[in-house]
């Protein structure tokens, strides 16, 4: 069984697109349970900015290396 494509399946802003609409989602996610916990919306955002860049690198990386795995 051959895993790995020599290609990728898509492309680079297919996978930058993905990975946008993706860090929305799940930053107002996480502001919205980080509100809930600490009871304070500024607290809430504070903590949802900070993972805002961390999680794109880490999303698009898993995407781009997800693109070359074939699973057959």
């Amino acid at each position: 069984m051959k895993i790995w494509k020599g290609s990728a399946s898509s492309s680079n802003t297919r996978s930058i697109l993905k990975t946008i609409s993706w860090r929305v989602t799940a930053s107002a996610d996480t502001f919205l349970i980080a509100w809930f916990v600490t009871g304070q919306p500024m607290m809430g955002g504070a903590i949802a900015l900070g993972e805002v860049l961390t999680k794109l690198v880490w999303y698009y990386l898993h995407e781009r290396i997800w693109a070359h795995i074939n699973v057959e």
